[in-house]
């Protein structure tokens, strides 16, 4: 009820700004500097709910109100608020494409996108363009088109140039790690995870655009815990390193990040399970089940479901099979 609650009061502010329901005869109206605050307003509340919920409560309304934004950009008189408007549709479907992304909507998820990369690119903010391709990126990742995704990463860090910041940085060298990690380019992820760590010692808060606050150091270790597990998938001598990185992301997200600590959760079960210790391999297991059922994140069920691939179909060890049966009944393929 709570959740209900804040997502109509969120949409509540949308409608009253004038910011659903547009079309274009009326969207053609002069656009000022509050009309960019109210936009910009509604799009750090949607985000913040999704921060902690999921995006699958979400994604819907949200991506009503970003297309909304794109109408007023294409029809509205904004003068020299133009390029301020610009940045503010980017971002709102940005958001939308991240809300879609995590409902597994992926077909919504690159409209959206590609709608907010090339706004952002043509008013020049390679910054919000980077994120957007960040954000391609890593749906590419939990598609598993690894090969594109380090385009789409690489793509970004060159067409930074002179705008990079130490947490865009950060953020795209602990990405392209996890995707040579999962192509087993091993030393080349170990030696980009390095250089992540080196940039995010480099950030200072006060001048990184506000939407990377979200990049913070429980982000850079999750990706050490991911990099690892896909390591000890070849050599089971990196399985300790897996869940000690995890444990410590885990330790480093806010009580906010409720997504973000369900996810590595779910690789500390993982990471559990390729080193050996099958009874904290349950616990945690179990643990996370309850978790994905309470999130509206299909993503995160997907990745429940990816369990299963660190726990053999033949394995001995009465809990991990009935867990993974208890996982395969629970969030099936085809849900």
């Amino acid at each position: 009820m709570r959740r209900r609650s804040l997502l109509a009061s969120i949409a509540a502010v949308a409608a009253g700004s004038g910011l659903l329901g547009l079309t274009p005869s009326t969207a053609s109206r002069r656009i000022g500097a509050g009309d960019i605050a109210r936009i910009e307003a509604v799009t750090a509340l949607y985000r913040s709910v999704d921060y902690e919920i999921g995006g699958g409560a979400l994604c819907a309304e949200v991506g009503r109100f970003a297309e909304a934004t794109s109408v007023l950009l294409a029809r509205a008189d904004a003068g020299r608020w133009t390029t301020n408007l610009a940045t503010a549709a980017a971002a709102a479907r940005q958001l939308a494409g991240w809300t879609a992304f995590d409902a597994s909507r992926h077909s919504d998820a690159g409209r959206h996108w590609l709608a907010a990369e090339r706004t952002a690119v043509s008013v020049g903010d390679q910054q919000l363009a980077a994120r957007i391709r960040y954000c391609q990126a890593r749906q590419f990742q939990h598609l598993r088109h690894n090969h594109d995704a380090l385009t789409t990463i690489r793509l970004a860090h060159d067409d930074l140039g002179p705008e990079a910041t130490p947490a865009l940085l950060a953020m795209l060298r602990g990405a392209e790690a996890a995707s040579l990690a999962a192509l087993g380019e091993h030393a080349a992820a170990s030696t980009v995870l390095r250089q992540a760590s080196s940039h995010f010692e480099d950030i200072d808060p006060a001048h990184e655009p506000d939407w990377m606050r979200f990049y913070d150091r429980g982000e850079l270790l999750a990706q050490y815990g991911r990099v690892h597990r896909d390591l000890a998938r070849h050599d089971r001598r990196h399985a300790n390193s897996a869940v000690e990185w995890t444990q410590a992301a885990i330790s480093a997200f806010g009580p906010q990040n409720v997504r973000s600590t369900v996810l590595n959760r779910i690789g500390l079960c993982s990471a559990l399970a390729l080193a050996g210790e099958p009874d904290q391999a349950v616990t945690a297991g179990t643990a996370v089940i309850q978790m994905g059922q309470a999130l509206s994140s299909r993503r995160v069920r997907d990745r429940v479901r990816n369990l299963s691939r660190d726990i053999p179909q033949d394995t001995r060890h009465s809990g991990l099979a009935d867990l993974r049966h208890t996982i395969t009944r629970t969030f099936p393929a085809t849900a």
